[in-house]
């Protein structure tokens, strides 16, 4: 079997690359390990910045995001038993973010590839990129027989622990990693959301999150210690910490229910370093983590697919490597950038266990210069928003 670009991993960035592709006419095969149901059961993230937006448009995947998605003008911080409002539209000139879950970004973007009858291979066992420096192919294994895919390029969209990045020699690849000490206990219900915006509350007794997947039904997190336990957070124990970590009038207003999903997700900050190894380039959770403080997960990978794009369209269309050989910098240019948001929004908002009595007063203090200064308050909504790519 040949194509021009293999693709590993089916999820939003590997799925959001294929279509721009086939949009192009530029022919992909997507392959991954799980089943498709099983990739369409995680619960991700959901707040998508314009720039990722507008490439789910190009890619003829946008129509029900359009319909059912809530576009967002700010935000709320929560401190000192107060809400801050950071208005997000208004300090940057009108733009915003669309709260759309990423499973159903996945969802969209599975239908319109099957729309296409283009090539994804699920359940594809020992997926490994080879011979990526010269003539590259990608191995794989269904139904107890070894296939190979032969192509031009191949393309690592397999997550954290896939196969892509564990294929690059060591001597050349260079790894950055700050693990927090730390989770979020996250549970999902089906209730209306406690406000309309997504609230983020420093407390003392740690940091929490009220978002939402639409207005009936609502995603909430507390930070909760590594070595904690779902099954030690009944529902009842979850909502009422949530509501010892929220000002007065949230906690008053706060709606429950039974969740239907509940886990612990640890924090970490991860950059490998460079993105591209000949013919293969990393993108997404391949190449770098945030943790989700900062809503940039998701649209970094999207950032990773505009770039990579570019260079293979032009590589198809023009005969020009310089988009492809500009990959990796571009990238990682603007991957550090969100690394470092997503730490200072990580490190401003959280109790660390070691946080004394003096350094809360800090944070606290920071936060107060955050929602009173104008310039600072800008700083804060153009990253969030997400910067240019």
């Amino acid at each position: 079997m040949r194509t021009q670009v293999a693709i590993i991993g089916s999820g939003p960035s590997g799925l959001l690359l294929g279509q721009l592709l086939t949009e192009a006419g530029i022919d992909n095969i997507i392959l991954d390990r799980v089943r498709k149901d099983h990739i369409l059961g995680r619960v991700r993230a959901g707040v998508l910045e314009e720039g990722t937006v507008r490439l789910l448009e190009k890619a003829q995947s946008a129509t029900r995001l359009h319909a059912e998605g809530l576009p967002h003008d700010g935000f709320s911080l929560a401190f000192d038993g107060r809400d801050h409002r950071i208005d997000l539209a208004g300090l940057t000139g009108g733009k915003r973010v669309m709260v759309y879950g990423q499973t159903e970004v996945t969802r969209d973007l599975m239908a319109r590839r099957e729309s296409g009858n283009c090539l994804t291979i699920y359940e594809a066992a020992n997926v490994r990129p080879r011979d990526f420096e010269a003539a590259p192919y990608v191995t794989y294994e269904k139904d107890g027989v070894t296939h190979r895919i032969d192509c031009d390029f191949v393309v690592g969209c397999d997550g954290f622990h896939g196969a892509s990045r564990k294929s690059v020699p060591t001597k050349a690849i260079r790894c950055f990693e700050k693990i927090y000490p730390f989770g979020w206990l996250g549970l999902l219900a089906d209730v209306a959301p406690v406000h309309h915006e997504l609230i983020y509350a420093n407390h003392r007794r740690g940091f929490a999150l009220c978002s939402m997947r639409s207005m009936t039904r609502s995603r909430y997190y507390v930070q909760c210690s590594l070595d904690d336990k779902v099954e030690n957070w009944s529902d009842d124990r979850f909502w009422e910490e949530l509501r010892r970590r929220l000002p007065a009038h949230h906690a008053e207003v706060l709606l429950t229910a039974p969740s239907f999903e509940k886990s612990i997700a640890p924090l970490r900050s991860f950059v490998a370093e460079p993105m591209r190894f000949g013919h293969l380039f990393l993108v997404g959770d391949a190449a770098h983590i945030v943790p989700p403080t900062g809503a940039k997960g998701l649209n970094l990978a999207a950032s990773d697919v505009h770039y990579l794009f570019l260079g293979l369209a032009e590589h198809y269309q023009d005969r020009s490597s310089a988009a492809l050989d500009a990959y990796s910098p571009n990238a990682l240019a603007r991957v550090w950038k969100a690394v470092r948001f997503s730490w200072w929004m990580t490190t401003m908002l959280h109790r660390f266990p070691d946080t004394s009595d003096f350094e809360q007063k800090i944070h606290e203090a920071e936060l107060d210069y955050l929602t009173h200064s104008r310039a600072a308050s800008t700083a804060l909504a153009e990253n969030y928003v997400g910067l240019p790519f």
